[in-house]
């Protein structure tokens, strides 16, 4: 059997020898030399042929992959991904578990790769033939995958596309069952240069990790679609039926039909499926030294010899494993803006703040905390979409507050403690009478999301910043809108009161601080310098201080000079985001939450960074204090609130 490579053509099939297609007179041989001889995938981008390389005595098989775009507008992608995967093979394919690239080039308008043929069936097919593996299976399975990861991900590439169909059990009599990696069509090369934006979706959805999910692929994420192809070849059963998304929990052991899995197995499989990346292997090395804890055997670490570990991937929004939450990290520099210096200073011995109380109980990132000022409770909100009421004296949960309809993003007390607001996504605040633990009554007006409020000190005002880029005044005697502050050009992140409540201020989206005179109602300054989004403003209790933080780690502290904010100075730890600030009630000290789940502490007078503590294991979005400055609260994505003291 001799086939057309001619997408268009209506009868592909022709004899053994021919060289031209008897239907539709294209040429047969690619090169001279490669005849194909049946499709054995297809896809948006292209078909695969099983071929015949005619060139060589043997006439070995080989495997040629044409790419023609089946939907208008994708050739340039098309072209894109073709010489992506050329690169890649190039690079990787003088790996033993890696198809060898043989050509590539373009003929008759179409890109074509020809590729080493590995014979056998992929583990899809072995899946259906077998049945389900066992643990001696699945442990063999990763013997021989993770070093290959560790020497893809060793020059920069992310498969982001591991599956079993992308498996295939060698069956050579020189190579008896060796697992080879196929497809490099959707890799990812990782660059120095990256920046942590969105990039294309790519993989197949029932194993592709939540960050590449959001276009954010790193070298965590092979890992993820490993342990979950791992799973799905134990149970037959669908990955996204291994989930449960009410319990928010991988549910796969429940699945297992004729056999159990060790509790060591387990549990490196559970890490290996981690949601969240911090609290995933961020090597295949790591994860081969938990299989074999008392050594690697030698046929194994044969292969990992030539490869060092793997190079790190450029930063991104999505997190890596950090050290213990009590760990004091060394400290970082300082930047002074009048003249630039930079200034280091020695760590603790001991973090001055200690972790009293986990709150565990939300089921998705925290996205507010808040003190009531009498000193009883605390609330914190949630992605989730409820809030719960902890107390202060046991560090136990109280109640739940539910009513939004969409995530909670930032929630607070009113000064007397009988209020609570909490804005969301779904554009509302909701007004809840903590007197009786229950929804008061709800204000609409904002177009889109609500991002932050604030009460004022004197309690008879609540502001809120939306993503319609407007901040609306609410009266509250009269619990209805007062009026609306308009200027920001993008998303408004951040509203705090003045002490005299006569002055707010808002940070934005759009790089600005503006300070806005609530008796005129009107903007009155704009303070600029920050090169990226102000996603927190803070008043110093004394009133002389205001600052603001940017997500790339920017915070800048003003004072006030008659009636108008100079900048004093400015701090920055490095250029991870920065989500939360707060000055402790005393203003000595200012505390910033970041990514990694830092929390950094810094001293306003001499205006230096005292020390980072490493307080949770993902990004702090949220951080308070209590009235009496003794406790400190943060909130994470990694769904727990902490309370600390001194």
């Amino acid at each position: 059997m001799s086939y057309c490579l001619n997408p268009h053509c209506p009868q592909p099939q022709n004899t053994p020898e021919a060289k031209f297609c008897l239907t539709c007179g294209a040429k047969l041989l690619l090169r001279e030399r490669y005849r194909a001889v049946k499709v054995i995938g297809h896809g948006g981008f292209g078909k695969t042929f099983l071929a015949i390389d005619q060139d060589k005595p043997s006439r070995p098989s080989c495997v040629i992959k044409q790419f023609h775009p089946q939907m208008q507008g994708n050739t340039q992608k098309a072209i894109e991904l073709f010489h992506r995967e050329a690169e890649r093979l190039d690079e990787l394919g003088k790996h033993p578990q890696i198809p060898e690239l043989l050509a590539h080039f373009e003929q008759d308008s179409h890109q074509y790769l020809v590729q080493e043929f590995i014979n056998g069936p992929n583990l899809e097919e072995e899946l259906l033939r077998q049945g389900v593996f066992n643990e001696a299976q699945i442990r063999q399975l990763l013997d021989d995958l993770l070093p290959v990861l560790q020497f893809i991900h060793h020059h920069r590439v992310i498969h982001r596309d591991i599956k079993p169909a992308n498996i295939i059990l060698r069956e050579t009599s020189q190579r008896q069952g060796q697992l080879v990696l196929v497809d490099f069509g959707a890799a990812k090369v990782v660059t120095d240069s990256q920046v942590p934006i969105m990039g294309t979706v790519i993989g197949s959805p029932e194993y592709v990790a939540p960050e590449q999910t959001r276009g954010q692929a790193i070298y965590a994420s092979d890992i993820y679609s490993l342990g979950v192809t791992c799973i799905y070849l134990m149970t037959q059963i669908s990955p996204f039926d291994l989930y449960d998304i009410h319990e928010d929990r991988w549910i796969w052991r429940d699945y297992l039909k004729h056999h159990s899995v060790s509790s060591e197995l387990g549990k490196i499989l559970d890490k290996m499926l981690a949601v969240l990346p911090s609290q995933r292997y961020d090597s295949a090395l790591k994860v081969l030294k938990e299989l074999h804890p008392s050594g690697i055997p030698v046929a194994i670490a044969r292969h990992l010899q030539a490869v060092s570990p793997p190079l790190p991937p450029p930063p991104q929004t999505v997190r890596t494993p950090s050290p213990s939450p009590s760990q004091t990290l060394p400290p970082r520099t300082i930047q002074q803006p009048t003249p630039p210096q930079q200034q280091r200073v020695q760590p603790l011995h001991a973090p001055s703040w200690r972790c009293i109380h986990t709150l565990s109980g939300h089921r998705n990132a925290i996205t507010g905390v808040a003190f009531s000022p009498d000193g009883q409770t605390l609330a914190s909100g949630s992605q989730d979409q409820t809030i719960e009421i902890w107390r202060l004296d046991s560090g136990k949960r109280w109640y739940t507050l539910v009513g939004h309809s969409n995530w909670i993003t930032t929630i607070a007390f009113s000064p007397d403690s009988k209020t609570l607001a909490s804005g969301s996504r779904d554009q509302t605040i909701e007004i809840w009478d903590m007197t009786k633990g229950k929804r008061w009554y709800t204000l609409t007006g904002h177009q889109d999301g609500v991002e932050a409020v604030a009460f004022s000190f004197n309690g008879q005002l609540l502001a809120s910043g939306s993503r319609d880029k407007s901040i609306e005044i609410w009266n509250m005697n009269k619990g209805k809108r007062g009026f609306t502050l308009t200027g920001h050009q993008d998303r408004v992140y951040s509203v705090a009161f003045s002490l005299d409540s006569q002055k707010l201020a808002s940070g934005s989206r759009d790089q600005t601080v503006k300070i806005w005179d609530l008796n005129t109602a009107k903007e009155v300054q704009t303070l600029t310098g920050h090169g990226d989004w102000v996603r927190s403003v803070a008043f110093s209790l004394n009133g002389q201080l205001l600052a603001s933080a940017s997500r790339n780690g920017m915070i800048k502290v003003w004072q006030n000079q008659q009636e108008k904010w100079v900048l004093l100075r400015t701090l920055r730890a490095d250029d991870q985001d920065i989500f939360n600030i707060i000055f402790s009630p005393d203003c000595q000290f200012l505390i910033s939450g970041g990514a990694k789940g830092v929390l950094d502490i810094w001293d306003l007078q001499k205006g230096i960074l005292l020390e980072t503590i490493k307080a949770h294991e993902s990004d702090v979005f949220t951080v308070a204090f209590s009235g009496d400055g003794q406790w400190l609260a943060t909130g994470s994505y990694d769904r727990t609130v902490k309370l600390w003291k001194q």
